[in-house]
């Protein structure tokens, strides 16, 4: 059975390019966005902030829809997941690159699956486990010094270690805060590249949807910062606003409990990925036809919810960018992406608490994959 790829045409601008662009902004040199010279960059990730989502609720969104034209709208990377997208922005290269090709990821030497947010420990450790140096690493280099700012949960993190190396890292718990640190930072650095988290909006979602009243009151309280912030932005200060997927709102009527099927989990030996994005690593040592049956298997049970493609077609296809030889083992065997609202879950792991999430995201829908780039100060069109 052939696989099952979406035919969508992926937008000329990348995630990748835009903290890249920036420094190379703030440095005077030519860059992918055409960003103009700034002396200082604001780089300002919303977690989960979707086009789509912003979009239908523009009235409650009017600074930020005020500046989204067709040209300022960029597919984030495959899977449409935090580790993935934010460490693509942070290197400036796809995942198949750096290393971090999806939430829950096949550890080879180990014989395991890690959680790459929150399972990092000694035998993964994030200067290595993440291949690339960072653009604030790049910047360092060039004498540009780089800041991380985010709340102090984040700051010692192995994510942070694998994705902010370079990077001088600045707690601040609220977003009031958090935008005053940018502000005193560009007040007090001659140059500097400044990249601002903004966790509030993906937490709302995964704990009520994005179409929560919690999701709109936070949306309201990043609008009004931003449209602050970006209203007292000097000449030479330049400002990006983007995200590293969107979100979709799945019912727990709609979970698919894959494992309840024998046929899905037949020589399956770890379960990685995302519950909208699922990687099935085999069992060593099967033949070579054995991903492309377990794929048919999907096909012909889940191929009207799901897209269904092996390993192998998935780097054909260049979903995951170029491929590193080491990278290549930790994506799955199998990839079954979701197309309609489904999350896909096993019931046989002992912890059942991710299928209380409503918003999710992993896939390869518009709504997930597609997010702003907004541009203010020096970096307005």
């Amino acid at each position: 059975m052939p696989s099952m790829l979406p035919a969508r045409q992926f937008s000329p601008l990348r995630l990748a390019d835009v903290l890249a662009s920036s420094l190379s902004s703030v440095l005077g040199r030519p860059n992918p966005l055409g960003l103009g010279p700034a002396s200082k960059a604001v780089v300002v990730l919303a977690d989960g902030l979707g086009v789509s989502s912003l979009r239908a609720r523009a009235g409650h969104a009017r600074f930020l829809n005020s500046l989204l034209t067709k040209t300022s709208v960029v597919d984030g990377v495959f899977p449409s997941t935090t580790a993935a997208g934010i460490a693509t922005l942070t290197t400036g290269v796809p995942p198949g690159q750096h290393g971090l090709v999806g939430y829950r990821v096949f550890d080879a030497e180990r014989d395991r699956v890690v959680n790459q947010l929150t399972g990092w420990d000694a035998g993964m450790q994030p200067e290595i486990w993440q291949r690339q140096r960072t653009v604030f690493q790049q910047a360092t280099d060039a004498g540009v010094p780089g800041f991380a700012i985010g709340p102090r949960r984040y700051a010692a993190s192995g994510f942070t270690q694998a994705v902010l190396r370079g990077a001088r890292y600045v707690s601040a718990e609220s977003l009031a805060d958090r935008f005053a640190a940018a502000r005193h930072l560009l007040d007090t650095e001659p140059r500097a590249l400044v990249y601002l988290y903004v966790p509030e909006l993906d937490v709302a979602a995964h704990a009520q949807g994005w179409e929560s009243a919690r999701w709109l009151a936070e949306l309201e309280t990043l609008d009004g910062a931003l449209a602050r912030f970006a209203g007292g932005l000097r000449a030479d200060e330049g400002l990006l606003v983007t995200a590293d997927h969107g979100i979709v709102d799945v019912p727990s009527t709609r979970q698919v409990l894959f494992d309840t099927v024998p046929e899905l989990v037949a020589n399956v030996r770890h379960i990685g990925g995302d519950p909208r994005c699922v990687q099935l690593y085999l069992e060593p040592g099967l033949g070579g036809d054995s991903a492309q049956a377990l794929a048919d298997a999907w096909s012909d049970v889940e191929g009207a919810r799901a897209w269904v493609f092996t390993r192998e077609d998935a780097i054909r296809a260049g979903l995951f960018g170029e491929i590193a030889a080491e990278v290549r083992p930790r994506i799955g065997d199998v990839i079954v992406a979701a197309r309609k609202l489904v999350a896909y879950y096993d019931s046989r792991e002992s912890n059942q608490s991710a299928r209380s999430m409503v918003g999710q995201h992993g896939s390869l829908t518009d709504e997930e994959l597609r997010v702003p780039l907004i541009r203010s100060g020096a970096f307005s069109n």
